[in-house]
């Protein structure tokens, strides 16, 4: 067994590599051991980037940075301005990069130890980027400036942006992303909670995807009671939040399918609960040639499935489809949705 220094005990000394490692139990993981999501506090308006002429300034603020194997590393800056703006281009538009910067002599031999932020110049392109920094290790982008092209010098109508500028959150933290690179990435554990700003939605990781709750799924229903379902087709999506779920179920009439005169039943997503209520929804039939026609579905208590019922005002009470002669033919199907009480 290999023995570590914890925090906080006394007659302990701890150097800078053990304490960043164990400030990465502060900050929201990236998916790596001991690796961190580097970033700015959602709704920290430190570090906010903004032109004066031609003269870069950056607001007072905090950050964390992260580098692999050496663990987080918490800066604050006092307001400062990195440099001055670069003259723009007389044909092309160019995109320069504002950043944040820690030195770590132990990790780019540099010989520094300190934070400070950088005005890094693009280069003029008809498809300009950003900058990437080089023989920079430790370091969190905090805006891009574009500068379009004059013709003739001088910075134009130079913007900013802070679209690059990326937040992070404690561990457990609900994460708001906005960016398309943020959006895409995978969760890091099942039950992570993030508010898509695009969507305008607090989403969770299913361990596969992304999901809000409300989100519809698709599922492929089991029809019950056709005298034959030859080659009918069955499409479904269900939505549920807590307990509520809500169903939709379609079969279309496809070749050697038969509808019979027995009872029609439609597989269920989830399991009704089981206690007293009952639970009927509505649809239609269609032939492809004749008015639609009224359908129900009921699902009873602890049911898996919904049985289909058709109705007419001369009728007294539900019975199949089939057994009122409705026909079963080229363009017919049966549509239906319900919301229920999941177990």
């Amino acid at each position: 067994m290999v023995a570590t220094d914890p925090l906080w005990l006394p007659v302990i000394s701890l150097d800078d590599g053990e304490l960043r490692n164990m400030d990465s139990a502060l900050v929201m993981a990236d998916g790596t051991a001991l690796g961190s999501r580097p970033g700015i506090r959602p709704g920290d308006p430190g570090l906010a980037v903004s032109l004066a002429g031609t003269t870069v300034n950056v607001t007072a603020g905090t950050a964390t940075l992260h580098r692999s194997g050496k663990g987080v590393y918490r800066a604050q800056m006092a307001a400062t301005s990195p440099g001055t703006l670069s003259a723009a281009h007389a044909t092309f538009t160019r995109i320069d990069l504002v950043y944040l910067r820690v030195w770590d002599n132990t990790v780019d031999s540099g010989g520094f130890s300190k934070a400070d932020t950088v005005y890094l110049a693009g280069t003029p392109s008809g498809s300009p980027v950003a900058p990437t920094p080089t023989a920079t290790f430790i370091y969190i982008p905090l805006a891009t400036i574009t500068v379009p092209s004059t013709g003739g010098g001088g910075t134009g109508a130079a913007t900013v942006s802070t679209v690059v500028r990326q937040v992070t959150v404690a561990p457990g933290g609900i994460l708001p992303v906005s960016s398309a690179t943020d959006i895409a990435i995978t969760g890091k554990y099942t039950g992570q909670a993030r508010y898509n700003t695009v969507r305008g939605t607090i989403e969770y990781w299913t361990g596969a995807a992304w999901a809000a709750p409300g989100d519809w799924t698709t599922y492929t229903p089991t029809w019950a009671g056709l005298t034959a379902m030859g080659s009918s087709v069955s499409t479904g999506r269900w939505s549920r939040v807590g307990n509520t779920v809500d169903v939709t179920a379609q079969l279309v009439w496809g070749t050697g399918s038969t509808i019979g005169t027995g009872a029609i039943t439609v597989s269920l997503p989830f399991t009704a609960v089981g206690s007293s209520p009952r639970w009927v929804g509505t649809g239609y039939y269609s032939d492809g040639v004749n008015p639609f026609k009224p359908l129900a579905g009921i699902i009873s208590a602890g049911g898996v499935v919904m049985s289909l019922f058709a109705t007419r005002q001369s009728d007294i009470g539900y019975q199949s489809p089939g057994s009122l002669g409705y026909s079963w033919v080229s363009g017919s199907s049966m549509n239906l949705q319900i919301r229920y009480e999941a177990a």
